[in-house]
């Protein structure tokens, strides 16, 4: 997959992990690295500005194998943003679909 392309999905797949459960930043990587080739420090910046927008919060919480880890969870802006993004990723993936036809 080319860089262009994951990094306009990565937003939402980071929202989408977040959707499911509130977790960390090295788990989050583990479920995207799944589906892409990523490095591990692509995660952070995307996780900083989602905070910073308002879209995600965060929270300590302790770990039994070291210090606590933070946590990160969608606040509700961030869901609805998420939904926003989800509508529009399907219209979009709707559109290129009928551009370059199914095979």
């Amino acid at each position: 997959m080319s860089i262009q392309l994951k990094k306009g999905a990565l937003e939402l797949c980071v929202l989408s992990i977040l959707h499911k459960e509130a977790t960390y930043g090295y788990v989050i990587y583990q479920q995207l690295a799944k589906i892409m080739s990523i490095s591990e420090s692509t995660i952070y910046p995307v996780l900083r500005r989602l905070v910073k927008q308002g879209y995600v919060e965060t929270y300590l919480k302790p770990s039994s194998f070291g210090p606590a880890r933070k946590y990160f969870t969608l606040s509700s802006k961030g869901l609805g943003h998420y939904h926003v993004l989800r509508r529009e990723w399907k219209e979009f993936k709707t559109q290129i679909d009928i551009l370059i036809g199914s095979d």
